[in-house]
C-alpha cells in the first residue's frame, strides 16, 4: 500500500472515518467513503415443505397398493401410466392412449400374419344392425338384448326402423355370406375385421375389462365340412394362446367351455383362460367358436353337396374373437406398486437412455463429448432394431427420470455418465427385477437384444409358476371354498350338467372370500365360482363310470375334470 492510501474498513463505518496513525497526521487525508446504501432485501423464496413434496409425488406416482386395494391400484396404473383416459362425457367409455394402441397394433400385426397363412382376408362391415336382422337372429342376439344401444332418431326425425349398434357381427355379416356363397367352389370363405363394438353394460365398468365400447378382432368363416371347420377352430385357438404366451408373457389354459358358458347360438366353444394372482380370479382371454350349422340354417347359407349330386347342405361356420381386454390382463399380471411392467415384445419403448453426472461444474467440452457418446449409443440400438428413446430433458433430476420411466414400464434403462464413458460401458437396470449391471459399449448391439429376450422369458416363467401353484386339483368338496378364499382356481370332477353348475355357483359364495373394494371403498358382493373351461390337458385319476361329480348334492358320474373359479 502506498503512503497516500488509507485502508477502508468495510462493514464498519466508524472505523473508516477514524484518523490514521500519528505519524501520518501531517499528510492530507482523503475524505472517508460513505457506506453504501443497502438495498431492501427481497423475501427469501421458501423451499417446498416435506408435505408438499409428498403431495406432489402422490399426484404423479402410484399410491394404492396392489396387495390391499387392487381395484384402485389398477385404475391408477392404467391412467397415470397413460394407457387410458376416462371419457367423462359418457360413463363407461375410455380413450385408448398411444401406448395402448401400440400394444393392440402389435397384436394385430402378429395375429394377422398368421391368419393370412390360413387364407383369411380382412373386411369391414357396417356398424349397425337392423331391427329386422335382430328379429331374424333373435335366439342368438337375445343374450345381448339388454346391452343393445339403439339409434332411434336422425337429426330431428324419428327413424322408421330403429337400428342397433352391433354388439357382435353375425347378424350383420351372414345375410351377405348367403348372397356370396352359391356353390361349394366358393368355400371356404374366411373373413375377419378389426373394429369396435358396443355393449351397453349395466354393471360397473373397468378399463379394458368391461366397457361399453371396446376394440376387438372378429373372424367369421364358412366351410364345406364339420372336420374342416373344427380344424380351423383349434388353429385359431393356438394363435390366441400365442398372443398371450409369446407377446404378453401371460400363461393360459386352453380348453372347451361347458354348455352354460359356451357362445350363445354356438355348437361348442374353445377358450384361453388366464389367472389374475392379485385377486385369485380367472379371466377369459379369447374364444374360438364352432357354430356348427346353426347360423347357416338361420340365414339359409346353402350349397350343393359335391358328393351327392342334386342334394344340398348347409355350410359349417366358425367365429372367433379377441379384444383389448388382453391389455388389461397383461397389466394386472405383470405390473407392480411402481407402475407398469411391459413385456419387451409389446413395449412401445424397449430401452430408455438417460445421460447422468452432468453438473454445473461440467465443462462444455465434457458435456458435448458425453452427449455425443449417448447419441452414438442410441444409433447403435436403433440399428439393432431396438425401440429406444433418450431422456435428456433439462430441469429434471436423474432420480425423477428413473422413477417416471419405471412407472411407464420401460423394460431396460441405460445410463451413461462420465465414468461410464471413460470405462466404455453403459450401466443398465431391468424394470422387471431391478437387477443392475454394465454392458461394454462394443457389445451393446448384441447384449441388449439378448437381455430383452431374457426379460420376456423370465416374465412368462414367473407368471406361469404363479398360475401353476394356484391351479389346484381337488377331490374333496370341503376343500373347495377354502381354496377359492386363498386365491386359487380349482380343477374338479364334474358331470357337466347346467343345473348342477348353477348349484355349485350358489354354494361357493363365502364371507371368507378376499373381496375387492368397490368405488365406494366397500367390499364387493361375494362371488360363487363358475366353470372356466374343460382343459384339453386333463389330469389323471378320473375313471369314467366310477368317479362322481364333486358336488355333494349331485351324485352323477363325472364326465371330465373341469376348471372352476371366481372370475371376471
Amino acid at each position: 500500500m502506498s503512503s497516500t492510501e488509507i485502508p477502508i474498513h468495510e462493514g464498519n463505518p466508524a472505523a473508516a472515518a477514524a484518523p490514521v496513525a500519528d505519524k501520518k497526521k501531517e499528510k492530507k487525508e482523503k475524505p472517508a467513503k460513505q457506506p453504501k446504501e443497502k438495498k431492501p432485501q427481497q423475501p427469501k423464496q421458501q423451499k417446498p415443505s416435506v408435505a408438499t413434496k409428498q403431495a406432489d409425488a402422490k399426484e404423479i406416482g402410484i399410491t394404492a397398493l396392489k396387495e390391499t386395494n387392487f381395484s384402485e391400484w389398477y385404475t391408477e396404473v392404467v391412467t397415470k401410466c397413460e394407457l387410458v383416459e376416462y371419457y367423462t362425457e359418457i360413463s363407461g367409455f375410455y380413450i385408448l392412449r398411444p401406448a395402448s394402441m401400440f400394444v393392440w397394433n402389435t397384436i394385430r400385426d402378429w395375429f394377422s400374419e398368421r391368419t393370412r397363412s390360413l387364407g383369411v382376408q380382412e373386411t369391414q362391415f357396417p356398424m349397425f344392425l337392423s331391427s329386422a336382422s335382430f328379429e331374424k337372429e333373435k335366439a342368438h342376439v337375445e343374450g345381448f338384448a339388454p346391452e343393445l344401444a339403439w339409434v332411434t332418431r336422425a337429426g330431428d326425425k324419428k327413424l322408421e326402423q330403429p337400428v342397433a349398434v352391433r354388439p357382435t357381427s353375425e347378424a350383420v355379416m351372414y345375410p351377405y355370406y348367403a348372397k356370396w356363397i352359391k356353390s361349394h367352389r366358393d368355400l371356404p370363405l374366411k373373413l375377419q375385421q378389426w373394429c369396435s363394438v358396443v355393449r351397453w353394460e349395466a354393471k360397473q365398468c373397468t378399463p379394458f375389462l368391461r366397457s361399453r365400447e371396446f376394440n376387438w378382432q372378429e373372424g367369421h368363416t364358412a366351410h364345406l365340412t364339420e372336420q374342416q371347420a373344427e380344424k380351423e377352430v383349434l388353429q385359431i385357438l393356438d394363435f390366441y394362446a400365442g398372443v398371450f404366451n409369446e407377446l404378453l408373457a401371460v400363461p393360459v389354459v386352453k380348453g372347451k367351455k361347458t354348455e352354460n358358458e359356451k357362445f350363445a347360438g354356438g355348437y361348442w366353444t374353445s377358450t384361453c383362460e388366464g389367472y389374475i394372482p392379485g385377486t385369485g380370479r380367472g379371466i377369459q382371454g379369447a374364444t374360438s367358436h364352432a357354430l356348427g350349422q346353426n347360423f347357416s340354417n338361420m340365414f339359409n347359407i346353402v350349397v350343393e353337396d359335391p358328393a351327392k349330386k342334386g342334394e344340398h347342405i348347409k355350410v359349417w361356420q366358425n367365429s372367433w374373437g379377441l379384444s383389448t381386454r388382453v391389455i388389461g390382463v397383461m397389466v394386472m399380471i405383470h405390473s407392480d406398486n411402481k407402475g407398469l411392467v411391459f413385456p419387451p415384445r409389446v413395449a412401445p419403448t424397449q430401452v430408455v437412455v438417460i445421460p447422468v453426472g452432468l453438473t454445473a461444474k461440467t465443462t462444455p467440452e465434457a458435456r458435448e463429448s458425453l452427449l455425443k457418446a449417448v447419441e452414438d449409443l442410441v444409433a447403435t440400438l436403433k440399428d439393432a432394431n431396438i425401440r429406444v428413446s433418450v431422456d435428456d430433458r433439462d430441469g429434471y433430476t436423474p432420480g425423477f427420470k428413473f422413477a417416471e420411466h419405471e412407472m411407464k414400464g420401460v423394460p431396460i434403462r441405460l445410463e451413461m455418465g462420465p465414468k461410464d464413458q471413460a470405462n466404455k460401458v453403459a450401466s443398465y437396470s431391468r424394470r422387471d427385477t431391478g437387477e443392475k449391471g454394465t454392458i461394454p459399449l462394443d457389445e451393446i448391439a448384441t447384449q441388449v437384444p439378448a437381455l430383452l429376450e431374457q426379460i420376456q422369458k423370465d416374465m412368462y416363467t414367473k407368471a406361469e409358476k404363479e398360475f401353476a401353484e394356484h391351479r389346484l386339483v381337488l377331490t374333496e368338496w370341503d376343500k373347495v371354498v377354502p381354496a377359492l378364499n386363498s386365491k386359487n382356481l380349482v380343477i374338479i370332477p364334474f358331470c357337466e350338467d347346467p343345473k348342477c353348475e348353477d348349484e355349485i355357483k350358489d354354494n361357493t359364495k363365502s364371507e371368507g372370500e378376499q373381496r375387492e373394494l368397490g368405488p365406494d371403498g366397500k367390499p364387493l358382493p361375494s362371488m360363487g365360482m363358475k366353470s372356466l373351461c374343460i382343459p384339453f390337458d386333463q389330469p389323471e385319476g378320473l375313471v369314467q363310470g366310477e368317479t362322481k361329480c364333486l358336488n355333494p348334492n349331485c351324485g352323477r358320474d363325472a364326465k371330465a375334470w373341469v376348471m372352476f373359479g371366481r372370475s371376471y
